[in-house]
């Protein structure tokens, strides 16, 4: 194992890096919404499962992360693209369909990949990250090379035999795996309560001595200072480390959700009292920036969100012949 970097306390969301949050989390909200609207249009076929609400977790835990760190995720995934730095016309672009997708069109909502911003996919079998994730966290061990696979997953996919399967493989090697579970209250239909005994999914990792916490997901500055804690765990070679993150999610399971099995009064009181972005405005207010600041930042990710959509329904659809790429790979000669 490489020598631990040494710890440096870290200096949390000054204003500025706030503000960089406050950026994201709204480039990433308004590019789920144009997404949501480009579903119903037709222009996104498929499953398409939208981010709206969780923008915080992905943006403080990604400020928290250093050059070469790895991100996996589940199918929920284009907010993760988008912090990872991918660009909004290439994903985009794939939802439609497109060959400009990041995956040539092929992957669609749920599977595209970036090997340039290290980013190894969405993955649309509940829990099949995680174990991706940690063997990341083996490799990244193996070349001695310091860094961090970040494996996010939702409450539904913590109860899954791989994830501890994983989590037991992580302990036992210490690994430099830091788990994200993304508690957004419910599964496909089914609420937290009613799916796991559990109440601390961050307590998950106890029987291998995995630590653990629960951190306001809906709070961006909460969620930064948890990550870059637990990055400073992992990159100090004392093993992996479990986020449980209690967000929220204002739109159904995936676009064919009407999600019934909650009440309106229920999202809406999340909408008014917890809003990630809501908080990171207000927070921003206090520390002298000017509505018109402000303004200009939602009116920049309205106009990127727009750009990307309009390239992604314009864009050219991939030729027949990639049907035939990427599907195999032959071993050559030793």
């Amino acid at each position: 194992m490489a020598s631990p970097k040494t710890r440096r306390a870290d200096p949390g969301l000054t204003p500025d890096r706030l503000e960089a949050a406050y950026r994201q989390m709204l480039l990433i909200r308004r590019f789920e919404e144009k997404a949501g609207q480009l579903y119903g249009m037709g222009q996104i076929g498929g499953f398409c499962h939208l981010y709206i609400g969780q923008e915080a977790v992905v943006v403080g835990v990604q400020m928290a992360l250093g050059e070469g760190d790895q991100v996996i995720t589940s199918y929920r995934d284009h907010g993760h693209m988008l912090a990872t730095g991918m660009e909004p016309r290439g994903v985009m672009a794939e939802l439609t369909g497109r060959a400009a997708g990041y995956s040539r069109g092929k992957g669609g909502s749920m599977h595209m990949f970036s090997r340039e911003k290290n980013f190894f996919g969405g993955h649309g079998i509940v829990g099949a990250q995680v174990s991706l994730g940690t063997g990341l966290a083996f490799a990244n061990r193996y070349r001695n090379n310091a860094q961090v696979a970040v494996t996010y997953m939702g409450e539904g996919a913590a109860n899954q035999g791989q994830v501890y399967e994983s989590f037991n493989l992580a302990a036992l090697m210490k690994l430099p795996c830091l788990y994200v579970i993304e508690n957004n209250r419910y599964g496909m239909g089914t609420s937290v309560e009613r799916a796991t005994a559990s109440r601390n999914l961050s307590q998950n990792g106890s029987p291998w001595g995995i630590p653990g916490k629960q951190v306001d997901g809906m709070n961006v500055q909460s969620v930064h200072a948890a990550a870059a804690e637990a990055v400073a765990h992992c990159r100090a070679g004392e093993g992996p480390y479990i986020l449980e993150m209690l967000t929220y999610r204002y739109r159904g399971h995936s676009m064919s959700d009407p999600a019934k099995y909650r009440t309106r009064e229920e999202v809406q009181a999340m909408r008014e009292q917890h809003d990630a972005i809501e908080q990171a405005r207000q927070a921003l207010l206090a520390a002298g920036r000017s509505e018109d600041q402000l303004k200009a930042i939602e009116n920049e990710a309205k106009r990127i969100a727009q750009d990307a959509a309009d390239f992604a329904v314009t864009a050219p659809e991939p030729d027949a012949a990639e049907l035939w790429t990427d599907v195999l790979v032959e071993a050559g000669a030793p």
